[in-house]
């Protein structure tokens, strides 16, 4: 059975992504990265073929979803915005259970 791929992004792919990352590439039936459209301190960087390889794109922020959509239009429809502002730390136990409650819905249920 094929692997859902499944990208999450935020802006510097420090707090946000990483973390939802983390979450759910222990999932079964789930291939997961994460990137920043300005990523720092080491994280990754999105790029096209990163949108490319996505079946579904998780963007913390509306900011996220257009740059997907400039880098590449057909992407748009794989885009969710899950609405997280940037005022969470890595594995903050606020940020864990806002990323289950508004992404598990939009994935397989195994």
């Amino acid at each position: 059975m094929k692997r859902l791929r499944v990208l999450f992004v935020c802006y510097g792919n420090v707090d946000r992504s990483p973390t939802a990352e983390e979450m759910f590439k222990k999932r079964s039936g789930l291939e997961v990265m994460s990137a920043g459209i300005a990523a720092v301190a080491g994280g990754t960087q999105l790029t096209r073929e990163l949108i490319d390889w996505a079946d579904k794109i998780f963007v913390m922020e509306s900011e996220q979803a257009e740059y997907i959509k400039a880098l590449n239009p057909e992407a748009n429809q794989k885009v969710i915005i899950l609405g997280i502002p940037d005022n969470y730390f890595r594995n903050d136990p606020r940020l864990r259970m806002l990323l289950e409650e508004r992404v598990t819905p939009h994935l397989p249920q195994i």
